[in-house]
């Protein structure tokens, strides 16, 4: 992949539910480093409060806003698989994604694009059915919409037969395998900001990534993602932003058609 000149940023975000939050830091403090948002919509996080409140701290920014729909899971915060059929969980994501557009129009605001949560990603990411049904339903609420998934997923590959663009996304906060897969985890230890900014800025410099069994792989992406439930946030986005934009990197949300 050639060196990138211009990247997004993306978080996952409104994350809390009633008046419990989530994160160290806390969306307000994470939003100044980033350029699209991944707001929960409800179902493994987020209410219509805090999805009213997020859509418009985002906006006021002119950061990108997206749903971010998981599966129904409050309890396990989305990180758990529930089994489902593909129509029955495309029909919750599109539950999810309504909600969220209603907030966005309600603040003269436009969805950006969708992406998965947790456990619904993953199931996405390898399970042909859903990714179909998932594609469908996005083109069908709005062929403008872009959807955000891994390159090697099978979400990807689906989507660029039906002609849906779609945002690559590489993960600052997880590790990979050698498929070119993340590592799916329940729980994060606290990174080191500068060891994440380092292997942030190799791929966007090289197109290249460490794997935990030791290999050095291709990754191919437009956009960076990190967790606003990973512990030390806030660290790891100024680290991340200060590292890429001391390299002449631009940050900026994905074009839409």
């Amino acid at each position: 992949m050639p060196a990138r000149l211009t990247v997004d940023i993306n978080c996952d975000m409104g994350e809390g539910f009633g008046p419990w939050t989530i994160g160290e830091a806390g969306d307000a403090a994470l939003l100044p480093f980033i350029s699209s948002a991944n707001i929960a919509t409800g179902f493994h996080a987020g209410d219509p409060n805090l999805m009213d409140h997020t859509v418009r701290e985002a906006g006021a920014l002119g950061i990108g806003i997206g749903a971010h729909p998981g599966f129904r899971d409050l309890q396990g915060f989305g990180r758990r698989h529930i089994a489902g059929t593909a129509e029955d969980l495309a029909n919750d994501v599109l539950y999810q994604v309504g909600a969220l557009d209603a907030f966005a129009r309600r603040h003269g605001q436009r969805l950006q694009h969708v992406k998965p949560h947790g456990a619904l990603y993953m199931h996405a990411a390898r399970d042909e059915a859903f990714s179909l049904a998932l594609v469908d339903c996005v083109q069908r609420f709005s062929p403008d919409l872009l959807l955000y998934c891994m390159d090697v997923s099978v979400t990807c590959a689906i989507a660029a037969r039906a002609g849906l663009r779609t945002v690559r996304e590489f993960y600052a906060d997880r590790d990979y395998d050698r498929s070119g897969s993340i590592v799916f985890a329940r729980q994060v230890a606290r990174p080191d900001p500068g060891r994440v900014a380092d292997k942030v800025l190799r791929a966007c410099q090289d197109g290249r990534v460490d794997t935990v069994q030791g290999d050095t792989i291709d990754v191919a992406f437009e956009s960076i993602c990190f967790h606003s439930d990973t512990p030390g946030a806030f660290e790891l986005a100024r680290a991340m932003r200060d590292a890429l934009t001391a390299e002449g990197i631009r940050i900026a949300p994905p074009t839409m058609a």
